[in-house]
């Protein structure tokens, strides 16, 4: 057992006496197994060295990529990327590493070559992707649009692990100018999309909505003012009409009246004054005169012969009052020959043919009789319009005929007032059947509008954000460190394998001498040997070593001590090699001690 074997037992009658270990039978051991632990130290350690010093260094080229803020303030113009910066940088990292883009870059530098000879593409790449760092740097910010406190990206670095210093930083510089250009053409071209698509449903809305346009006003000039929005105005216009007509209905009743009584009035009165003599006898006017004398002369024609003076005279006088009169009526001396013409005149159209001389004459007869009948009947119809000359009368005909004006007109007043009512009820009962579809095209219009006139706000907005994407105004990634050239590798940590080496190479060595010593059943010291007896050792004698044997102890601490020297040295090499320059150790080590 090995607790056994680490405790040393003193059995004494009736009990068992123990001795813990002192250092210096730790000492005793190390010096015992002094083969051994040196042995196995120096293989791990030189594990350690081979291992350091065979893998690959791999040397690392970063960029840094600052995010900026663009230039106008985002409340004057407003960009059209509303993704954040690390999206955006998700995405750029996803167009730049993709199967293509990596490949060509492979190729062009021509990385991984052992690795291209002996494994497929797909490992080369997924290799190649691994070798890529990408870090973001975030700070806490409040968010403008909602006032929380969040997480910003600044700025984000890319790395590459290469091979070489030259070929990392090559292919840093390529990595960096592809996200930079490709970030870039991202903002533009979705900029320009984003113009284009709201150009496009702007113009789609601008067509709809002149369709509905075209609807609407072929719905208005069916509806002819029947639409849902006149009702109101209708109704008003209608009952308007119909209080109207009341009070037409009731101007009519009076003027209707009026003019019965003026008729009546007018029919009492002669529309002359009567002459009055200087004898008081009241003398006859011209007509009235002329009818008297006309009654005379039918009453002594009947008993006088036609040249007896009387009848003679009775005729001079008709003809003279006729003549001052104007009523000569010559119309039915006009009449009979113009039917006695005409009788000719059919009776040579039945005899001759139409270009004959006496049928053209007789039509011409018959042209010429008719003017005159015509022009006699407007004679005496002008004749029969005797200006009155009653003051009385005038004034009461005057009267009637206002009171007819008036009448006239209310009539066609009223008239109209009806059908003015009857098109007010005929929209008022049409209304409900246009009301839905209307309806429906108003509101299908006015959502149109709505939305276009947003539409065409953010195409604006989005045409001058293409234009600051343009010039370069908006949010942008500057390169504030460019990729450099690695002075040493990142990896491996060759001081750190060493040290680990060092430490493992002792542990080790004591571990192994110490396990050795424990299996191994030889005797070495007094307890071992009184435990071996069970019993109590009387006396220890130390080893006495012979002249030969300390000639051979100096010679093996000489070679120790040049060993201790090697080991020393070999470290210091290590060190100056591996981690620092010994004199750029010793300048450091100056300056931290004052």
């Amino acid at each position: 057992m090995v607790g056994v074997s680490m405790s040393q037992e003193r059995r004494l009658p009736n009990r068992v006496v123990v001795r813990t270990k002192t250092f210096s039978d730790y000492l005793v051991l190390l010096r015992r197994r002094r083969t051994l632990i040196v042995g196995v130290g120096i293989a791990l350690l030189a594990a350690s060295i081979a291992l350091a010093f065979l893998l690959p260094a791999i040397y690392r080229s970063t960029a840094t990529i600052l995010i900026e803020e663009q230039e106008i303030p985002p409340d004057l113009v407003r960009s059209a990327i509303a993704t954040y910066a690390d999206q955006r940088i998700e995405t750029i990292k996803q167009q730049v590493l993709s199967r293509a883009t990596l490949w060509r870059i492979v190729e062009q530098y021509e990385l991984y070559k052992s690795l291209r000879q002996r494994s497929p593409t797909e490992e080369v790449l997924t290799r190649f992707t691994k070798d890529i760092q990408i870090e973001v740097m975030n700070v806490k910010v409040i968010d403008k649009r909602t006032q929380n406190p969040t997480q910003a990206t600044i700025a984000f670095t890319l790395a590459y692990d290469g091979e070489s210093p030259a070929l990392a930083q090559k292919v840093a510089n390529e990595l960096t100018s592809l996200f930079l250009n490709e970030n870039l053409k991202t903002r533009e071209r979705h900029a320009q999309e984003t113009t284009i698509f709201l150009k496009r449903e702007s113009e789609n809305l601008a067509r709809h909505i002149l369709a509905l346009e075209e609807k609407i006003s072929a719905v208005k000039q069916r509806a002819n003012g029947a639409l849902p929005e006149l009702v109101q105005l209708n109704m008003q216009l209608m009952n308007q009409a119909e209080r109207e007509l009341m009070d037409a209905d009731r101007d009519i009743r009076a003027l209707r009246e009026r003019k019965t009584f003026l008729e009546g009035e007018l029919a009492t009165l002669k529309p002359h004054t009567p002459i009055i003599s200087a004898s008081g006898e009241r003398l006859l006017d011209s007509g009235e005169r002329l009818k008297a004398l006309r009654a005379q002369f039918a009453s002594v024609s009947g008993y006088l012969l036609p040249d007896h003076p009387d009848i003679v005279k009775l005729k001079q006088e008709l003809g003279s009052l006729e003549k001052e009169t104007g009523a000569s009526d010559v119309r039915d001396e006009l009449s009979k020959r113009l039917t006695a013409e005409r009788a000719l005149l059919d009776d040579l159209r039945g005899r001759m043919h139409d270009a004959h001389p006496d049928l053209i004459r007789a039509q011409e007869v018959v042209a010429s009789l008719e003017r005159e009948l015509q022009e006699a009947t407007d004679r005496v119809a002008a004749s029969a319009t005797i200006k009155p000359e009653n003051p009385a009368y005038i004034n009461i005909e005057s009267q009637l005929a206002s009171t007819n004006a008036s009448l006239t007109s209310l009539e066609s007043t009223r008239s109209s007032l009806k059908r003015r009512m009857a098109e007010y009820t005929k929209r008022l009962e049409v209304t409900p059947s246009i009301e839905p579809e209307y309806l429906d095209l108003v509101r299908d219009r006015e959502n149109s509008v709505h939305k276009h006139q947003e539409i065409t706000s953010r195409l604006m907005e989005a045409q001058v954000s293409a234009e600051l994407e343009v010039q370069r105004k908006g949010e942008r990634f500057s390169l504030i460190n460019p990729p450099e050239l690695p002075e040493k590798p990142e990896r491996p940590n060759r001081l750190a394998i060493l040290v680990l080496g060092a430490f493992l190479a002792v542990g080790g060595g004591i571990g192994s001498g110490v396990a050795m010593d424990n299996v191994d059943r030889t005797i070495h010291t007094p307890e071992q040997f009184g435990r071996a007896l069970q019993g109590l050792t009387l006396a220890v004698i130390p080893y006495l070593p012979s002249h030969g044997e300390m000639i051979s102890i100096g010679r093996r601490r000489k070679l120790l001590g040049f060993a201790s020297l090697g080991v020393v040295a070999l470290g210091a090499v290590v060190l100056h090699l591996a981690w620092m320059p010994l004199d750029v150790l010793w300048y450091a080590i100056w300056r931290k001690l004052g």
